[in-house]
């Protein structure tokens, strides 16, 4: 085999390989991002810090940031209703999602979502803000480590 055919070869296996690479990467922080807002539409706090590390940092355009997990839960917690019946929900907008690796760390996610306020027996847009994540991955557990959440 000529050198040059090599070097062709080894360029698409690589190539592939990357391409293949990030998108099982994205295909598995979009999992992860629609089990952590499953547990948001489902009023299910415990589920739902399972996808926090306990030190995030959440910073948005529409109100001041929060540095943990635990202060982060009582506005979880406001949206719902004795009943387990969120007020506000969440809708994922799929054309929007970028995931990137980030060495060391995990991945980064870039994406927007639709949020919804109930109003009688239907919801109502209410806001399509414009997200960051940066997703930690320890012992093959994935958890945000950092929000930016803008657009609002």
């Amino acid at each position: 085999m000529k050198f040059s055919n090599l070097l062709v070869t080894t360029l698409c296996a690589f190539t592939l390989h990357s391409v293949h690479a990030k998108e099982s990467l994205s295909d598995t922080i979009k999992q992860q991002d629609k089990a952590l807002f499953e547990a948001f539409n489902q009023c299910n706090p415990e589920k739902w810090r399972q996808y926090l590390a306990p030190n995030i940092e959440f910073y948005q355009d529409n109100d001041a940031p929060t540095y943990s997990r635990d202060e982060l839960e009582p506005s979880f917690l406001d949206r719902c209703t004795a009943g387990k019946q969120a007020s506000l929900i969440r809708r994922f907008i799929p054309e929007a999602h970028e995931v990137h690796p980030i060495e060391g760390v995990g991945a980064v996610q870039f994406g927007a979502h639709r949020f919804l306020i109930k109003e009688g027996a239907s919801f109502k847009e209410v806001a399509r803000p414009r997200f960051v994540h940066l997703w930690e991955k320890k012992d093959d557990k994935w958890q945000i480590i950092r929000v930016i959440s803008y657009d609002h």
